[in-house]
């Protein structure tokens, strides 16, 4: 599934990236890497979600959010 149609108080694992490499880089460098888990605080419109990635809080806006594939955290245990 994609960040995008994440729901609101759940919890998911990052599986890859479909970025351009320097926004890819970017998110690595912010703690957003591969089998990192990220948690949906709020959602704000189509797409625009606020994140939290290993103790800090972001807002990534629709294009990003259709470009990174996650799973249900719950799912993998």
């Amino acid at each position: 599934m994609l960040l995008q149609d994440a729901q609101k108080g759940k919890t998911y694992v990052v599986e890859s990236f479909h970025l351009p490499q320097v926004l890819e880089r970017r998110l690595e460098a912010l703690g957003m890497t591969r089998q990192s888990p990220v948690s949906v605080i709020n959602r704000k419109g189509k797409g625009i979600l606020i994140v939290k990635i290993r103790g800090a809080r972001f807002a990534l806006g629709e294009n990003i959010t259709a470009s990174i594939a996650v799973q249900d955290a719950e799912a993998r245990a």
